[in-house]
């Protein structure tokens, strides 16, 4: 584990933005959107969509990614 985050680029509404995340948090975001049958562009437009404009989007993706794994865990 690095903990040093990553910038990658993604595409929201048509829309290059940058998004820095550490990779275990990249390789959890890909393994939603694939469990979820959906690109992590799209994956990531609806976090985008659903966040508090003072979040910022990588922080909404890490919770996204954290709450899935409590939901997945509790069941």
């Amino acid at each position: 584990m690095s903990g040093r985050p990553v910038k990658r680029s993604l595409t929201l509404k048509g829309h290059r933005t940058s998004v820095s995340l550490e990779d275990e948090f990249w390789q959890a975001f890909r393994d939603i959107a694939k469990s979820k049958e959906t690109a992590i562009n799209a994956l990531a437009a609806e976090i985008d969509v659903e966040r508090d404009p003072e979040v910022g989007l990588a922080s909404a993706i890490r919770v996204f990614i954290l709450d899935w794994y409590r939901d997945a865990s509790s069941t």
